[in-house]
């Protein structure tokens, strides 16, 4: 199931505030968490659904801009979080209360890693996965999410499966799950309950413990198989509320990871073309990487190349990745990035990943330390790219 310890919600929940940016989310998300016995208040004016979302720029969890509301009023009420769900309720974006009373906006790869992180050490408090199991146990996220997520998964002893970008791929890797388990012993799978799907999962086949990818999107179950915000509302809750039992602040718990695996940290970003020419030029810079990929960047030798457009990739399981146009460059130094043209908008994307060592003496400088690099890093990327489409005919 979804919901690991409803103990926690039903003693001290954390107080949250909610708004659906004026979609649906609200319709499922508000009376279940209110039945589970969390207190939460709602964004009175975002709760109407409103295709022309009059009260934001745009509906996206994402952006800080888009939850403002929702902080507002969880620092006028004290509340531990402001949570929001896109219109159609699939994408989830957070803001925690720090131990300063500071309202921060959480990215999904941190998000993704704090419940991952949560999901599996209960599993192994329950009983759930043991020693004798978790060779079945997975987590699957995409190439371009957080290798924070990985970290915490191997040193459970779990399994971590990268896909290409787009919830289908995990969909499709729970299919396979599925028909992995031998006919005579699933039946009509569709019909089980989840702990029956889960029991024949770490016999016979892989059992999900968390599903994600960093813009957002977020699965912690089987009978669901896209990102899904009505669950990720529920891991949240929970995670909130295990924070508040443990007196601590969600940041207190992602500074705790912090120090065991080392500072990871991501810059998302993009470089925009657009006009009648702009596809032309995405097109033809990406055809560049592929052609002559980067040997060094800011100062830095480039260790090894993956290109997904040319090369046959296999992924952790031995299936072969399909073709699509995006190179994933790892830097001897142990930054990393990956570049893709967009698939919806007049763009190529960047997602760039730092990291520091663990175990750090000094957190905050660590935490610049690895924030720098990314910016060093993307001031070379961006000189690059130029150079690269001025020597485009």
């Amino acid at each position: 199931t979804v919901l690991l310890r409803p103990d926690l919600l039903e003693k001290r929940p954390a107080r949250l505030v909610y708004t659906n940016l004026h979609g649906t989310g609200g319709w499922i998300i508000v009376p279940m968490l209110r039945e589970l016995g969390v207190e939460v208040t709602t964004v009175e004016g975002q709760d109407e659904q409103d295709g022309d979302f009059s009260t934001v720029n745009s509906p996206n969890p994402e952006n800080a801009s888009a939850l403002q509301m929702a902080i507002d009023l969880a620092c006028e009420t004290g509340a531990e979080a402001a949570i929001g769900t896109d219109p159609d309720c699939d994408r989830m974006g957070v803001a925690v209360r720090n131990a300063a009373g500071e309202m921060l906006l959480l990215s999904g790869n941190q998000l993704g890693t704090l419940m991952a992180w949560y999901r599996i050490k209960t599993f192994f408090e329950q009983g759930i996965i043991s020693e004798s199991n978790r060779s079945r146990a997975t987590l699957v996220k995409t190439f371009v999410t957080s290798e924070f997520q990985a970290a915490v998964a191997r040193r459970f002893g779990i399994g971590v499966v990268n896909t290409l970008t787009g919830f289908k791929y995990i969909g499709e890797k729970l299919r396979k799950y599925e028909e992995t388990i031998p006919v005579d012993k699933r039946g009509d799978y569709r019909a089980l309950g989840e702990k029956e799907k889960r029991t024949l999962q770490l016999e016979y086949s892989r059992f999900l413990v968390f599903g994600g990818e960093e813009s957002y999107g977020y699965l912690g179950c089987d009978f669901v198989r896209d990102k899904d915000g009505n669950g990720a509302v529920v891991m949240f809750a929970e995670l909130a509320a295990f924070a508040k039992s443990e007196g601590k602040k969600i940041t207190d718990l992602l500074d705790e990871l912090y120090h065991e695996f080392g500072v990871h940290d991501e810059l998302n970003t993009s470089i925009v073309l657009e006009g009648a020419g702009g596809a032309a030029r995405i097109a033809a810079l990406s055809r560049s990487y592929s052609e002559n990929p980067p040997s060094e960047l800011a100062g830095v030798a480039v260790g090894k190349v993956r290109d997904f457009s040319r090369e046959d990739i296999y992924d952790e399981e031995g299936d072969l990745v399909p073709k699509t146009g995006m190179l994933l460059v790892d830097l001897e130094d142990g930054r990393r990035f990956a570049v893709r043209p967009s698939g919806t908008e007049p763009k190529i994307k960047y997602y760039l990943f730092g990291r520091g060592a663990p175990g750090a003496a000094d957190l905050a400088a660590s935490k610049k330390a690895v924030r720098d690099g990314l910016g060093d890093l993307w001031h070379s990327l961006r000189m690059d790219a130029h150079q690269r489409m001025e020597a485009e005919p």
